[in-house]
């Protein structure tokens, strides 16, 4: 790595994730996480100054972070999403849904406060407009990003002795793999134009990321022109 800026960046082998490391890819040195390892290899090979880290999120341990002494900004992008009536959400449907969309947030963050406390970092958290209003067919999902939204607000009280910066972005449907998963949970047609474009969230980021020394923006709620919000 070099004098530039370090960012994490999970979830980042398609849709967001690898719109927002595009967008850091200029000004920051990354480590790319994600489930896809011959995308992620693809997309570090475009992005100098890009390397994979290829971790499983759920049961993050120590070892996993060893050299990372100083980072400028984490990014959690990474999430899983399904849907239906309360009354046919298993136990399992609600165990990943946390463990992917909370407690492996918590823990990544946890071991590298160090990290980011020495660079005096931002720890940006990719939410959903479902973590500020909940929906029918929604209830797991909204239950993990009301989760995020209180677990972001505690952190950046906190840590903000530590001169540390903690930003919420709340999109709400987004031209990805996950939301074509979605629809067709949905059991409706797949509409792009009605949703934001990866690239958009990435923008929302990095305004978040490049704000000046005195702002610090805490949430960022992003919204498709056409379309539903969620």
């Amino acid at each position: 790595m070099s004098e530039r800026p370090t960012a994490l960046v999970t979830g980042a082998s398609r849709g967001v994730g690898a719109a927002v490391a595009r967008a850091l890819a200029p000004t920051h040195d990354l480590f790319l996480g994600g489930r896809d390892g011959t995308a992620l290899d693809a997309l570090c090979a475009e992005l100098p100054g890009a390397r994979p880290w290829a971790v499983e999120l759920i049961g993050v341990i120590e070892e996993d972070v060893e050299g990372i002494d100083r980072l400028d900004l984490l990014v959690h992008s990474a999430g899983v999403a399904r849907i239906g009536p309360l009354a046919d959400t298993s136990v399992d449907v609600w165990r990943r849904t946390m463990e992917v969309n909370v407690i492996a947030v918590a823990e990544l963050t946890r071991l590298l406060l160090p990290a980011l406390r020495v660079a005096r970092g931002h720890v940006v958290l990719v939410n959903s407009g479902a973590g500020q209003r909940a929906n029918p067919d929604w209830g797991a999902y909204a239950a993990s990003k009301f989760a995020l939204r209180a677990y972001a607000d505690v952190l950046r009280e906190e840590e903000s002795a530590h001169g540390v910066r903690v930003t919420t972005v709340y999109p709400g449907r987004i031209d990805t793999d996950m939301q074509r998963d979605v629809r067709e949970q949905e059991g409706g047609p797949y509409e792009p134009h009605r949703y934001l474009r990866a690239e958009s969230v990435a923008s929302a980021v990095m305004t978040a990321v490049t704000a000046t020394p005195d702002a610090h923006i805490t949430e960022i709620t992003v919204r498709p022109s056409a379309g539903p919000s969620r």
